[in-house]
């Protein structure tokens, strides 16, 4: 069984010298919903994991280098999730092998990130628009509160005005999580968007605040937020999404969101 301390992650590797799929590390979720207190059965949401490839290359059927760009989206029900370090070194090993044409390229890595994950995964060339949208309005981070050191997120901090029912989005670029097997930090912005009794504020920013110092994965994070803010405040809608910043040339966006609503607008953060 796979787990994160026998990938890669930590560890001086050699550069790939030509095309190999093997390179990918495929981690079960099963485990960390469990913690999450997920079963066997139906999840208790929808979602993806988009991805966005800033360093994409190949080689032509002439030997000449092309560059792109490239977007993920690894369907949330998967059995596994990518691990980053090995998806940026198999994406890497595309620069010295020649292929036909870009069709060819987005082909390839669709069907390996496919058999890594264990179900359909979709690749598109480009990246999203840059979000600059965002106002003050929803903005956590202007909050006037004190904050002490805590050692993991604590749902507790999570309350709800039970007498008024809001439909609003929150956003914070304050979330900061650490790698579960490096210990190196990982920053993103959270978008949160719900409709049920109105959260209270500064205790949803105390609680984002929470994960600095808390080990996780991008992904696992986003799942501890949305279940976290479901089981607290008990809303009738609810969407969060993460956008990481880039490591290696990639970044990652996890969302999750109640059964049957529609994803956010694909958008990047200007960090991003």
């Amino acid at each position: 069984m796979n787990t994160p301390h026998d990938s890669s992650l930590g560890r001086e590797v050699v550069y790939p010298a030509g095309y190999d799929p093997a390179l990918l590390f495929p981690i079960p979720r099963a485990s960390a919903r469990a913690a999450l207190g997920i079963g066997p059965g139906p999840l208790p949401f929808t979602g993806h994991d988009r991805w966005h490839a800033y360093e994409l290359g190949w080689l032509d059927s002439r030997g000449k280098p092309q560059v792109a760009t490239a977007t993920l989206h690894v369907p949330a029900d998967s059995p596994h999730l990518v691990e980053s370090k090995s998806l940026k070194l198999y994406l890497n090993s595309l620069n010295a092998t020649r292929f036909d044409d870009a069709v060819q390229v987005r082909a390839c890595i669709a069907a390996d990130l496919s058999a890594c994950a264990g179900a359909p995964v979709e690749v598109a060339f480009g990246l999203p628009p840059l979000d600059l949208g965002l106002d003050s309005a929803g903005s956590l981070d202007t909050i006037d509160a004190g904050f002490e050191p805590c050692a993991a997120p604590d749902p507790d901090q999570l309350h709800c005005d039970p007498d008024l029912i809001v439909d609003e989005s929150l956003h914070s670029a304050l979330l900061k999580s650490n790698c579960p097997v490096t210990g190196q930090p990982d920053w993103a912005s959270v978008h949160l968007r719900y409709c049920g009794p109105r959260i209270e504020r500064a205790g949803l920013l105390r609680y984002l605040v929470g994960f600095r110092d808390h080990a996780e994965f991008h992904e696992q994070c986003v799942e501890r937020i949305f279940l976290d803010v479901l089981r607290q405040c008990a809303p009738q809608a609810l969407s969060v999404e993460a956008r990481y910043t880039r490591r290696g040339g990639l970044d990652i966006n996890p969302w999750r969101a109640i059964p049957g609503s529609s994803p956010p607008p694909p958008l990047r953060d200007p960090r991003q």
